[in-house]
Order: structure tokens, then C-alpha cells, then sequence
């Protein structure tokens, strides 16, 4: 009896093609709760969710003019954490099933392949493993509600659609601009530092509301300001700088009403020139704020998407064997990719739990690997009055979490630090 498969969708395209032997494009969410995690109970959880999320339970295949998913055959084995955060995923593992179901102590830890699903789609899995796998140990009764599926029911059509195509417009936006600040340091090939800033929630919001932004706008100003004054400092001629741009992806589900729990999600480049003068907080926030608002419309958003989905619809282009499809896919990633931002800076905003849960989980977290070519990323999730922003990255150094977590203590909000601090 033949498998079924099914397309990746039109974001998921080029993570295949541009992985490389030491680096593969994945992200964590995780839950941790109140009693050490039963593991037998977890996997019984993890093969109950499997008719319920499809798209999750595959497989990476090579075809002749495209990758595709595969369904497995069998739900992973659910294993306890190890090392340290977003181990790689070589291409053996990517092979045989492209998402991780880990436990550790209290905690439980789902990673992703990102051409399986985007945080959101990740934090929704998680979310109804942590329902079910509750349900199991306590017998509590959860519905299905913020963010919880319903695991006894069969997946829904527009769960699994490719949103992408459905919400282009055929105008094909022209969004060229410069390249940005590429930070260095001394690259490191056996471990991901990891640093945690456990923030008060109403803290955050305060000091946001005081600059008239955002929490988003507001860490990603305080970010953009650490970053400024990185480059100030390695190169004093002002005219030798380059922009300083971060990249902010936006939850597309909120413009076009999408319930899909694959990839659904484009960033956005916020940024300015350091050659044009020195900038304030206040004025970042404004500049920020500006751009995204601007840049982030229905329609705008959906010029992107169509610059994206377009070539895909080209006859000759589909013809084109999936070996030279990488070559023209990763010189595309050089150029227009990572290039145009400093650093990504993900939020995936207040994290919600029906009731029911509440009494069993003390925190959610949400952490993206490096890029490619970036040495550091940071991402946002908010649960139970505390914002943990982690920040994560593949070289010695920890100059820019110092700078930025430093700036956030000077603006009047209190930061506690947690690493993973190699010994």
C-alpha cells in the first residue's frame, strides 16, 4: 500500500535546499510542569496525536523535481533531552522523521524541522500533546480551546492547506534594499549557548507603553540600539557603517484569518542607516513602528507572498530538476535571505492555556536556532506574568545578550539571567 504525501508549502521550499552538513533550520517549544514528565505516558500521548496532525508526523524524501513529506509509518520515540538545546538535525534524522519529542525532569520539548510548521503551528501541537499527555496522567478534563485541538477528531481541510497560495494576489512586490550589519565571533561547532531573560510581563508592557511601541517594537528597538553600538565601536568612520536591520516575522493567520498549521509566515526588515546620524530610543521605536506598519499590510503582505509563490507556477521553472533548483534556491538565500537583517527577533506573544491547565504548567518557552549566516538569534513567548526572551548562538562570545539584557536593567526592567553556561 503506497504512503501518502504532500507538498511542502511554498515557505517550507527552501529549507531543504539551503541546509548545509552543520546547519538545518529548526526551532523549539516547551512546556514545563509542575511533576516530573512520565515518559510512557508521553508516548502514549504522541501516538494518540498522530491520525490528528498529519503534517507533523513525516518525513523528508527527495523527488526528481521536488522534496517532499512522506507519513510515517510509526510515531517517534519520544527520548530525553540531551546536550543542549537544537542539537542538528543531520540529514539521516530529516530522512526518518523530521520532529523531535524530548522530556526532561518536568519538562517536555517539541522541535521542529521548520518545513514542517512555523511557531505557531509548533506551539499548537505542543499545546495539545501537554492536553492529552495531562488528560492520561490526571484524568483532567480540557477542552479544546486556545490553542488546543481537539486530538479525537480528524484534521481539519484548512489545517492543512498551503495558505501561501491561496492568499497571493499575482502582484509581485519589488522589495530590494541593502544588506545588513553581519555580526562575528569565534564560531563554536559542538554547542549552542543558550541565554534566558526571565522578564516581568507587566514590566515589559510598561516600559513599551512608555516609548508609545510594542513589546515587539520595543525589544526590537532595544536590540537594533545594542547592535548600533556594537558596530559604533568596531568601526569608528561613520561612513564606513552599514544599516542595522532586524528581522521581525509576521504571523500571516492574523491578516488573512488562516486556521493552517503549517508555515505561515514572512518577516519584515525594520532598520535604519547609522551613516545618517545617531538615533535615539525613542526614535527607533518611532522608525520601527513606521516601517512595520507600513510595510505590513494586507496587501503589501500579500506582494510578497506572490513574489514568492510566482515562480513556483512557471511551467519551465517546475521542469527544472530539484539538483539545479537547490544551486538557484541557495544563490537566491545568499542574496536576498539573511542578508538583509542583523538578527531575528520572533515573538510569538502571550501564550494561553484553557483553565484546566493551568494548575499543571509553570512555563512555556519558544526558542529558534541560528540562521545560516547569523551567529546570534532571540526569540520572545510570554506565560504566567513572565516574558522569557531567549537568546541563542553559535560562537563564544557573549557581547550582544550582555549589551541588550544590560540596556533592558538601564530602562527600568528587571531581568533575571539563565544559561546554559558550557563547563
Amino acid at each position: 500500500m503506497s504512503k501518502k504525501w504532500m507538498r511542502l508549502d511554498n515557505a517550507a521550499l527552501i529549507f531543504p535546499a539551503v541546509r548545509r552538513r552543520r546547519w538545518a533550520n529548526a526551532f523549539r517549544v516547551s512546556a514545563t510542569l509542575s511533576e516530573p514528565v512520565d515518559p510512557e505516558l508521553l508516548q502514549q500521548a504522541v501516538e494518540e496525536l498522530m491520525p490528528r496532525f498529519p503534517s507533523m508526523y513525516v518525513r523528508l524524501r527527495t523527488g526528481v523535481f521536488w522534496y517532499y513529506l512522506e507519513e510515517l509509518d510509526a510515531p517517534p520515540k519520544v527520548r530525553e533531552d540531551f546536550a543542549y538545546p537544537l542539537t542538528l538535525m543531520q540529514d539521516k534524522e530529516l530522512r526518518s522523521c523530521c520532529l523531535r519529542v524530548m522530556y526532561f525532569r518536568n519538562r517536555i520539548a517539541v522541535e521542529c524541522f521548520h518545513s514542517l510548521t512555523d511557531g505557531t503551528g509548533g506551539m499548537i501541537y505542543l499545546k495539545t500533546l501537554t492536553a492529552c499527555y495531562l488528560t492520561r496522567k490526571y484524568g483532567a478534563e480540557i477542552p479544546p480551546e486556545a490553542g488546543v485541538l481537539d486530538w479525537r477528531e480528524a484534521p481539519r481541510p484548512e489545517e492543512l492547506e498551503d495558505s501561501f497560495v491561496r492568499n497571493t494576489n499575482g502582484v509581485v512586490l519589488n522589495d530590494h534594499e541593502p544588506d545588513a550589519l553581519r555580526m562575528r565571533g569565534t564560531r563554536e561547532w559542538d554547542f549552542l549557548h543558550l541565554t534566558t531573560g526571565v522578564i516581568p510581563t507587566q514590566a515589559l508592557l510598561e516600559a513599551a507603553h512608555r516609548y508609545k511601541s510594542t513589546v515587539t517594537v520595543f525589544l526590537a528597538a532595544v536590540m537594533e540600539e545594542s547592535i548600533l553600538e556594537y558596530q559604533a565601536q568596531r568601526c569608528p568612520n561613520r561612513k564606513k557603517r552599514k544599516p542595522v536591520k532586524v528581522t521581525i516575522p509576521i504571523n500571516l493567520r492574523r491578516l488573512y484569518g488562516s486556521k493552517t498549521l503549517r508555515n505561515f509566515v514572512l518577516t519584515l526588515n525594520p532598520g535604519v542607516d547609522p551613516r545618517m546620524g545617531d538615533y535615539s530610543l525613542e526614535e527607533l521605536c518611532k522608525i520601527m513602528s513606521a516601517q512595520l506598519a507600513a510595510e505590513g499590510t494586507p496587501q503589501q503582505m500579500a506582494g510578497r507572498i506572490a513574489a514568492n509563490v510566482t515562480p513556483q507556477q512557471i511551467a519551465l521553472i517546475r521542469a527544472v530538476p530539484l539538483w539545479l533548483k537547490n544551486i538557484i534556491m541557495g544563490i537566491i538565500y545568499t542574496q536576498r535571505g539573511e542578508t538583509k537583517g542583523c538578527i531575528n527577533l520572533s515573538n510569538l506573544g502571550p501564550v494561553k492555556l484553557p483553565e484546566a491547565m493551568s494548575p499543571y504548567v509553570r512555563r512555556m518557552e519558544f526558542i529558534i536556532g541560528p540562521q545560516r549566516t547569523y551567529p546570534n538569534n532571540c526569540s520572545v513567548a510570554s506565560f504566567g506574568g513572565e516574558t522569557y526572551v531567549n537568546m541563542i548562538r553559535n560562537i563564544r562570545e557573549p557581547e550582544l545578550e550582555r549589551r541588550f539584557f544590560s540596556r533592558l536593567v538601564e530602562l527600568g526592567v528587571p531581568v533575571l539571567i539563565e544559561t546554559n553556561k558550557k563547563t
